[in-house]
């Protein structure tokens, strides 16, 4: 919990962090002042940009049709180069997890933090613009792009410098992907970025170990229990519900909750099926008891043509 650096500190501590900071025109002034607050501060997010161009950049400041600038504080090149492009409230979190803010502000995880089961838009979510710095770093999102390691580098001491400044640890930088349910940035291991966070702010600012080489990305169930695995798999509560209807009352179903209500729509088939089996053999009887007096043809034709007509199907997905 911090009151935000202002341009001159929040510069001069990339600077000191080694590095090369570009300013773009009028990001000192550039925010979303007056559509939400900014303040306390509580840590920063890493982003990547989906794309890994040369506008990418202009487009962090000056933001898409669907979602006005600045996107981000900082925009992070290949090569690089830090370019500032917002300072205040800016739209790059946006709406995460409350557990994820409270285990930031108390520094009280270990690896990774809490599940995030919230995003934009949730029902009691958390507004991230309000509570982090953040960081759009110029990539795909995909394995194919790789991180140089000079732009690896550079996003360690982008987080080292505004962890250092606030006197916070590693634990104060996440990924947009442990924050929001709906985001897979960045696809590298957050648990190694911190340690590399880490590793920075055991030594001075001025420190120069040379660039260090992108982690792989996180196993999202490492280090959890049968229990936890399970939990994660079948009970966390994200999928459309079969029946529009169920949307009334819970917009969610947990897979295990899906799978309970197609077991429930087979064994509501099955009573019906024997049902009718019976009604059949009490047909069957009524026939031969009327041998001769039943036109049988037309009364076939009849039962084919009310079978066609029951409507009998499984919604599962």
């Amino acid at each position: 919990m911090a009151t935000p650096m202002t341009a001159d500190e929040f510069v001069a501590a990339l600077r000191a962090e080694g590095l090369h900071v570009v300013e773009h025109a009028g990001w000192r002034t550039h925010n979303r002042a007056g559509h939400g607050a900014w303040g306390d501060i509580h840590g920063a997010v890493i982003h990547h940009t989906g794309g890994s161009g040369p506008g990418d950049g202009d487009v962090v400041y000056n933001g898409r049709s669907d979602l006005p600038g600045p996107c981000a504080h900082s925009y992070l090149a290949k090569s690089g180069t830090v370019t500032m492009t917002g300072n205040g409230r800016a739209n790059h979190a946006g709406g995460g997890s409350p557990a994820v803010l409270s285990a930031v502000i108390n520094e009280s995880y270990d690896g990774v933090p809490p599940a995030t089961h919230f995003h934009d838009g949730s029902s009691g979510a958390a507004d991230g613009n309000a509570s982090f710095y953040g960081l759009e770093v110029s990539n795909l999102g995909t394995k194919a792009d790789a991180y140089p390691a000079v732009q690896y580098d550079a996003a360690v001491r982008w987080a080292a410098a505004i962890c250092r400044h606030h006197a916070w640890s590693a634990k104060s930088t996440i990924g947009h992907k442990e924050w929001s349910d709906w985001k897979p940035d960045p696809i590298y291991s957050m648990t190694q970025f911190r340690a590399d966070v880490a590793a920075r702010l055991a030594h001075p600012a001025s420190w120069n170990p040379g660039s260090t080489t992108p982690p792989e990305e996180d196993d999202p169930m490492a280090g959890m229990t049968p229990r936890q695995i399970y939990d994660a798999v079948w009970r966390t509560d994200v999928m459309t519900p079969p029946d529009g209807t169920a949307t009334a009352t819970n917009p969610t179903w947990a897979a295990e909750s899906v799978l309970r209500d197609a077991a429930n729509q087979a064994r509501a088939l099955r009573a019906t099926v024997q049902a009718q089996g019976v009604a059949i053999t009490q047909l069957a009887a009524a026939l031969a008891a009327h041998n001769g007096s039943v036109d049988v043809d037309a009364l076939i034709e009849r039962i084919e043509t009310a079978i066609q007509g029951i409507d009998v199907h499984l919604t599962t997905s």
